[in-house]
């Protein structure tokens, strides 16, 4: 093994692989989550156990954060989802694998993080079309962030897309004279989605009559801004559609993803 790899953190080694990754197609919104997923493991192996260097990997590490993950409370005291966890195993086993083909761990301590199983249940966070336009009519436009806000959340409802897509969208995917916007799903695969009629109104006056006061930097290309005149982020999008949905005595707490499934289930209602 050469100095330059004997030197190597595992840290160094995730940027590495991530790289790799992004190389191979990997969108950019899937790799930002996996390396946050995975950063959480290294920080708790350097400080639990001493371990930056790939060598020094053992099994028992990973049967001790399969046990943290276990024993960790959400800030409500309640576990982990099974889901949540699996996400975390998911970008770990990631980062494993690529190590192993590399010959820098053993190729078989991939195998020493077993998804936990997930009870198939149906989604309950949806809402009837009657609340979502009454979550919607709620929002206050008579700020830039609150037109943007209905904006999002009704092109979110009309057409079914993921919180992720939504947030990477550029002005040139948005065609308002046609009613469709390009949307790049996971593995950076493309396509074509409609805009509903309410969704195009209020994405049309969002476009022309906020946006130009949102934007600093006249290269900026993402569609929609966040107060400072960046692209908006996730966290961001969730925190206001919390903020918004707060406001009502909502049986179900609201995320974007609410949105997705809410048009899906009255897509399946109307007979799609």
């Amino acid at each position: 093994m050469t100095a330059l790899r004997i030197m190597k953190t595992l840290h160094d080694w995730l940027d590495d692989y991530h790289a790799h990754a992004l190389a191979l197609g990997k969108s950019r919104a899937y790799l930002r989550s996996a390396r946050f997923q995975t950063l959480a493991f290294l920080r708790w192996l350097r400080d639990a156990h001493q371990v930056t260097a790939a060598d020094r990997l053992r099994r028992e590490h990973l049967d001790a954060w399969t046990k943290r993950l276990a024993a960790h409370r959400t800030a409500k005291g309640l576990p982990l989802k099974p889901s949540s966890v699996n996400k975390s195993i998911e970008c770990v086993r990631g980062l494993l694998r690529w190590l192993g083909q590399r010959g820098l761990v053993p190729a078989a301590l991939v195998d020493a993080l077993a998804y936990v199983q997930e009870p198939q249940l149906l989604p309950t966070s949806i809402l009837p079309h009657a609340q979502v336009k009454k979550l919607s009519a709620k929002i206050d436009t008579t700020s830039a962030e609150g037109v943007r806000d209905r904006a999002m959340l009704e092109l979110l409802y009309s057409s079914g897309i993921r919180a992720a897509e939504l947030c990477g969208l550029d002005l040139a995917d948005v065609d308002l004279d046609h009613a469709t916007a390009i949307v790049t799903g996971k593995g950076n695969k493309q396509r074509v989605v409609p805009i509903g009629k309410t969704a195009l109104r209020l994405v049309t006056s969002y476009l022309r009559g906020v946006r130009p006061f949102l934007v600093r930097d006249p290269a900026e290309r993402a569609f929609w801004l966040h107060a400072r005149g960046g692209r908006l982020r996730y966290h961001t999008l969730l925190k206001r559609m919390h903020q918004h949905a707060d406001r009502l005595d909502l049986p179900v707490t609201v995320t974007p993803h609410t949105f997705r499934r809410s048009c899906t289930t009255e897509l399946i209602r109307g007979g799609a």
